[in-house]
């Protein structure tokens, strides 16, 4: 991957979606580099609105694309505020649970 490759978002975790960042959601890797398996990417909004989010995302999480449409996270985006799915109702649970004792 590399800066302007346009990608997919391929797994839903909880710490995108505190976010506003969905499975499924389109956007630009940000940055030159990746850091620590991660790369920055920007994920826009449709139209004139501004943008969903730029964060940190693992390379492993997602997956490059030839063309990016915005339209897309604007139809995931309003998924989830209509199923009530939205950023602010999730609670802060790890995504890994593997060190926790029962």
């Amino acid at each position: 991957m590399k800066m302007m490759d346009c990608v997919e978002l391929i797994v839903e975790k909880s710490k995108y979606a505190k976010e506003g960042v969905h499975k499924g959601m389109q956007g630009v890797i940000w940055e030159p580099e990746c850091k620590n398996g991660c790369w920055v990417v920007l994920f826009p909004q449709y139209g004139d609105k501004e943008d969903i989010a730029d964060l940190y995302i693992s390379e492993d999480d997602l997956k490059i694309i030839p063309v990016m449409d915005a339209r897309v996270n604007k139809r995931i985006k309003a998924q989830h505020e209509d199923s009530g799915n939205s950023s602010k109702s999730l609670t802060d649970m790890p995504d890994d649970l593997s060190g926790y004792l029962i």
